[in-house]
């Protein structure tokens, strides 16, 4: 309320200031988010970071896309997951681009003497990227009483421990050198929603992933070291089982795309533009409405999963 001494033109004028200091904010903002969406310029990587790419997870989906993306830019790749022969494959299609060396490791049963190997290749290398994509999900939407306990252990040892000990892994290089990237792919059922029912525990892997990634964009600001969280939706893929692209769901390569002109920048991201639009939507509705909307949709998902099982019996 103004206080009685102020005459109409006065309050008028506070009123005309008020309401241009608000457009004028507001303004800015949505510019701001129109130039990120859609022009800022994505970094030369090759230059800013140096050294080698490592992605894992690398020969299906978004992984795979990435590697493909970052060999048109000229940027040496060691690439590691499960399959040797789709390894194989995938480094005879990008060695014709860029220097390629591979490494088969099954991230979900791993010896220490796996480990110990991918250690020694990765300390043998300059390494200026690391982008930690292998990532497992539930068979379908679950309760948590009803997951066995394998699918558990897989769900913690490849989303966490995996990203923990890769991570660990470059930094001694990157500190020494005073740069790098590491981008760790999480999810929007962690970033995005406010929460993930019937994917509890792979929601719960993907928030570690989320505030382990936040907190050492902090710890290693001073050795220049950009650490980035991507939290995709849903990109046509194995994982998401969707084979159709739309402008809610990109395709891989689109996504990948994206991706990688946003290193650099924001430490938590959803770098598809349409991703990017649900996530500022999702961010003003209230968090029970969306709990209410995720748990129908999940519960649908289970009934149609279980439908499918019962067909096959």
């Amino acid at each position: 309320m103004f206080p009685p001494e102020m005459d109409d033109a006065t309050v008028a004028r506070l009123a005309k200031a008020t309401f241009t200091l608000f457009a004028v904010r507001y303004g800015l903002k949505f510019l701001s988010f129109v130039y990120k969406l859609f022009f800022r310029p994505g970094m030369n990587l090759k230059k800013k970071y140096g050294g080698w790419a490592i992605v894992t997870g690398c020969t299906d989906g978004i992984g795979k896309a990435f590697c493909e993306e970052l060999a048109k830019k000229g940027v040496p790749l060691l690439l590691i997951s499960r399959t040797e022969s789709k390894l194989e494959a995938l480094a005879s299609e990008l060695e014709d681009k860029t220097e390629v060396k591979y490494l088969a490791v099954d991230f979900s049963n791993a010896t220490k003497a796996k480990w110990a190997e991918v250690q020694k290749t990765i300390e043998a290398l300059d390494v200026g990227m690391l982008f930690n994509n292998v990532g497992v999900s539930y068979p379908h939407a679950q309760y948590l009483h009803e997951l066995d306990d394998e699918t558990v252990r897989q769900l913690i040892t490849v989303n966490v421990d995996c990203t923990t000990k890769m991570t660990k892994f470059v930094l001694p290089g990157m500190v020494s050198r005073r740069g790098g990237a590491i981008i760790n792919i999480g999810s929007g059922a962690a970033t995005v929603l406010p929460s993930d029912p019937l994917y509890s525990v792979y929601a719960g892997t993907k928030g570690y992933v989320d505030q382990f990634s936040k907190s050492l964009s902090v710890e290693y600001a001073k050795y220049n070291i950009d650490v980035q969280v991507q939290a995709p939706l849903f990109v046509v893929s194995k994982m998401s089982k969707i084979r159709r692209a739309s402008i809610t769901v990109p395709t891989p390569r689109a996504y990948a795309r994206a991706g990688l002109a946003s290193i650099g920048h924001e430490v938590r991201v959803s770098p598809f533009w349409t991703h990017t639009i649900i996530w500022a939507i999702i961010a003003s509705m209230p968090v029970a409405l969306m709990d209410g909307i995720r748990i129908g949709m999940t519960t649908k998902i289970r009934k149609r999963a279980l439908a499918k099982k019962n067909k096959k019996k």
